[in-house]
């Protein structure tokens, strides 16, 4: 049996990384895969990026989000492709300051990040992407037309899929594929205000993904979101304190 850990969406929580990493750690998984959107949004983007990295040279597979492209090279466009007429103010400033926050050497790191990563268990193929293959937009969200879903995950020979991007967790089976959605470890939007991620066990009878929830001090997080002051970050604040997107 090979078992992974997935996690996505960070979002620059550094209370909720440090909480997940202690359950991870816990878990003992062969692998670690974390999935993009490291830094953009919360508190304290260096030191998640820190974590994040001290992980990656402990084996984890680590993948670009599209919020770490807005911050890496200021793509706008690319990052938040449904504004069509540009990203609003708050967007821009979240983007800029976290860039100052982590300094040339971390743009660096997050501008070497692959889009996808993969693993061969056995005869089965293992996706690690942000939103969905070829696309660090394009969300494999469980309301999307069926149709639309096969398109997406039709992109890839996986047979598992680990993705995150809507902050929304989530294992579902489309066809012979298994698409597991580790939700966020920091900005979730589901209504449970705590970090989520996933547990991924694969071999000679199938897959198995299972949803895991760590509590982390939300409050602490919050506040030093509220105490920032940037654009939106009452907004931001809400929620992670609510564990809803509030805006």
């Amino acid at each position: 049996m090979v078992r992974i850990a997935a996690l996505s969406d960070i979002h620059g929580n550094l209370q909720a990384l440090s909480a997940v990493r202690k359950a991870i750690d816990a878990a003992r998984p062969d692998y670690v895969a974390i999935c993009g959107d490291l830094v953009f949004n919360g508190a304290d983007p260096a030191g998640t990026l820190a974590l994040v990295q001290e992980l990656q040279r402990a084996g984890a597979f680590v993948t670009l989000g599209n919020t770490d492209l807005a911050v890496a090279d200021g793509d706008i466009a690319a990052a938040f492709p449904w504004f069509s007429d540009g990203a609003p103010e708050s967007y821009l400033a979240a983007a800029e300051w976290a860039r100052d926050q982590i300094g040339d050497e971390g743009l660096a790191y997050l501008r070497s990040l692959p889009s996808e990563r993969r693993l061969r268990v056995g005869d089965d193929l293992v996706l690690f992407c942000h939103a969905s293959p070829g696309s660090l937009t394009d969300s494999l969200s469980p309301d999307l037309d069926p149709v639309v879903t096969i398109e997406r995950v039709s992109g890839t020979d996986a047979k598992v899929i680990v993705c995150g991007h809507t902050h929304m967790p989530e294992v579902r089976e489309v066809g012979w594929r298994t698409i597991v959605n580790d939700g966020s470890a920091g900005y979730v939007f589901d209504g449970d205000p705590t970090a989520s991620w996933a547990l991924i066990e694969i071999d000679e009878n199938g897959v198995k993904a299972e949803i895991h929830r760590t509590n982390y001090d939300v409050l602490a997080a919050s506040d030093a979101v509220s105490a920032r002051g940037l654009p939106g970050d009452v907004y931001r604040a809400a929620t992670i304190r609510t564990g809803k997107l509030v805006r």
